[in-house]
């Protein structure tokens, strides 16, 4: 489910100029209007002094597709980890991480989780409904009016599975590229693996980084961690990964969280080899940040370093990612727990 609620974000100029025509007003509005949305971050239509007052007063209502910070927290390391309060009072989580040459936004694509993922915060919450192609640009627009910096990246690895709102995201993606300005190729859409969805996304021919969080290297201990993998056999999704290579001519990422004991031994990065061998793609992994919701640890750091040098040795493209705002409830999903 969605909202129906029409909003002006997430409309491109063409559609807000034949939005502010239908309203009685001059073409060159539409481009005014798409400029105070998209470039200085207007919340509310009342906000556009170029606008001439009287027809501002009459749309002072008018639904613009802003959400309004409920809460914000700031690590140690400058990571900003926002709950944002949608139109219907639901709660969503975003983060802002900024680096000596970027600020990269972390978004959600749906309200909780359904894929109920067994290390994930988000997944123990529960899952409301989908976003719209608008809440979740207004992510990024939250986040970069809050730092008075331009975002240069945005990665969907924020709550939900953005292939189960396959349709929005794509919109979306379109709008913070045609609109929002931000280059395809620094944007990432990461999945958990969807059947059917990843062949389907890859017919959609975007310039994107596309991640698959993989965080096992055999079916039964993937069925042990995320429970949709039943569903959606190990060998399937590697095949729809390969048949993705083959479609955009890009290659894949695969999201690893490794979990002291659990997934991180040497023949874990072995079977991973086996798996990856003869086609493109590269392997993060994710050194897990622990949370009170599951009993999973992190992984000590000479065992990271042997997971990797053994793929290294094996010629699979591999880093380690660490996790930012550790302190600052960052896991996704802890943050809004703990606000309910």
């Amino acid at each position: 489910m969605v909202l129906t609620q029409e909003t002006l974000l997430g409309k491109s100029l063409d559609e807000l100029t034949q939005w502010v025509q239908q309203q009685g007003q001059p073409a060159y509005r539409g481009k005014q209007l798409h400029q105070w949305l998209y470039e200085k971050g207007a919340r509310s239509l009342d906000e556009i002094s170029v606008f001439p007052k009287d027809w501002r007063e009459k749309l002072i209502n008018y639904p613009l597709g802003r959400s309004t910070i409920h809460h914000r927290t700031i690590a140690l390391d400058a990571t900003r980890k926002y709950l944002l309060c949608l139109s219907d009072g639901l709660i969503i989580e975003a983060v802002g991480i900024p680096s000596s040459k970027r600020l990269t936004v972390c978004v959600s694509s749906q309200v909780g989780c359904p894929m109920a993922c067994d290390f994930c915060a988000t997944g123990k919450g529960g899952y409301d409904r989908n976003l719209t192609a608008s809440e979740i640009v207004d992510q990024v627009l939250t986040v970069q009016q809050d730092f008075q910096e331009r975002v240069s990246h945005v990665v969907f690895m924020g709550m939900g599975e953005p292939l189960l709102n396959l349709e929005e995201v794509v919109k979306a993606v379109k709008t913070l590229n045609q609109d929002v300005r931000i280059g395809q190729r620094s944007l990432t859409i990461s999945t958990v693996g969807i059947p059917k969805k990843i062949i389907e996304f890859a017919k959609q021919h975007l310039q994107v980084t596309f991640a698959v969080s993989l965080h096992a290297s055999n079916q039964l201990l993937r069925e042990k961690l995320i429970p949709s993998a039943k569903h959606y056999r190990l060998e399937a999704l590697l095949a729809d990964c390969r048949k993705y290579v083959e479609i955009t001519g890009r290659r894949i990422t695969f999201e690893y969280v490794l979990l002291g004991g659990v997934n991180d031994l040497p023949h874990h990065a072995l079977e991973l080899v086996k798996h990856l061998k003869g086609f493109q793609n590269h392997v993060n992994l994710i050194p897990y940040n622990p949370i009170a919701e599951a009993d999973y640890q992190r992984p000590k750091p000479q065992q990271i370093q042997q997971f990797m040098k053994l793929l290294q040795d094996n010629n699979i493209a591999v880093s380690i990612r660490y996790s930012r705002g550790l302190e600052a409830n960052a896991a996704c999903g802890q943050l809004r727990a703990s606000h309910r």
